[in-house]
């Protein structure tokens, strides 16, 4: 690993915990209240999302609307699994996040094994369909609560928590797309028969992009679900599906950072807007026009924030400062 590596994974490590102090002061200091911080809380989550679809649309390339289906499943079988009382408290929380991942990524193997031998639009209807069918069956049951949704859920909102999971799920996920698996599933995109021909496993690759991308949708939606104390399957339409999309593409598809941003701004801005709340989704929809004509790419296309290179330039501005001020001795 070389030295500016080291540095830059220093750095990061500094900015992230710079912020979440400067969240904790401003919360102290009562700038923050309640309301703001569920608002963060909700940026966590659909950070997590957003990143998430952007393995599975972004790195492999294949357009999916059934994440809202995973989320689901993940936020109704974290549900059941704190409200029977097994483990309470935090254990009980990360407990029912695992236990809700776990299964959206069984699920993601499943579905992914048939549905990802289709492509493009057909592989879209495919997993529409599939969030729908879920949504429906959620709707059946009467151990998830049937169409009047599972109410009772314990309540678990600490934003330090929740902070320090969204951070740690995208560094997982980063370090994932950035290894040599992650190098197999961007030359998947890049070109599948070409990958294919030089011994990639593509079927495996797509399958396991897939099921990433589930099992994180999952741990969302158990965060969700924790979050809100009662959820409804009405939530986890396509309509949820294609909100997470927006935040992809608008943020550029491939690029963890602009996942990022995107989904900060897309859940501050309807909630800006609420003072305008009879024109607040054409505005919204205005936006996001105007940046799809003039940005079509999104925020940042492929391309990733890498204080790398601000190390660089600064070791090379002070190299350069160095040298000359050598020859001025001289």
């Amino acid at each position: 690993m070389t030295s500016t590596r080291k540095i830059s994974y220093v750095a990061i490590v500094a900015l992230v915990a710079i912020l979440y102090f400067v969240i904790f002061l401003l919360n102290v200091n009562g700038v923050l209240g309640n309301y703001e911080l569920g608002i963060m809380n909700f940026i966590c989550i659909n950070i997590i999302l957003a990143v998430s679809l952007n393995i599975t649309v972004g790195c492999l390339g294949q357009i999916t609307l059934g994440h809202a289906g995973f989320m689901s499943i993940g936020a109704y079988a974290a549900s059941l699994f704190v409200k029977s009382g097994v483990l309470t408290g935090l254990p009980g929380y990360l407990v029912s996040l695992l236990v809700g991942g776990v299964i959206a990524l069984g699920v993601g193997i499943i579905i992914g094994i048939p549905g990802l031998r289709l492509k493009g639009d057909y592989l879209a209807i495919i997993t529409l369909a599939f969030g729908e069918i879920i949504r429906t069956l959620i709707e059946y049951f009467d151990f998830t609560g049937g169409a009047q949704g599972l109410t009772g859920i314990p309540r678990y909102r600490d934003f330090t928590t929740i902070f320090v999971i969204t951070v740690l799920s995208v560094m997982f996920m980063y370090s994932i797309m950035t290894s040599r698996h992650g190098r197999a599933v961007l030359a998947i995109r890049e070109d599948e028969i070409a990958s294919d021909a030089v011994g990639v496993n593509t079927t495996y690759y797509k399958v396991f992009a897939f099921a990433l991308s589930a099992m994180f949708a999952g741990i969302a939606g158990g965060m969700y679900a924790q979050n809100m104390g009662n959820i409804t399957a009405r939530y986890f339409d396509y309509n949820n599906s294609i909100n997470i999309l927006v935040m992809v593409v608008l943020g550029g598809m491939g690029s963890f950072t602009g996942a990022t941003i995107s989904a900060i701004v897309l859940t501050i801005l309807p909630e800006m807007l609420r003072t305008f709340a009879d024109y607040r989704m054409i505005i919204y929809a205005l936006v996001l026009i105007i940046m799809m004509i003039f940005r079509p790419t999104g925020l940042l296309g492929r391309k990733e924030f890498q204080i790398t290179k601000i190390i660089d330039f600064i070791k090379i501005k002070i190299k350069g400062s160095d040298k000359a001020g050598g020859q001025l001795n001289e």
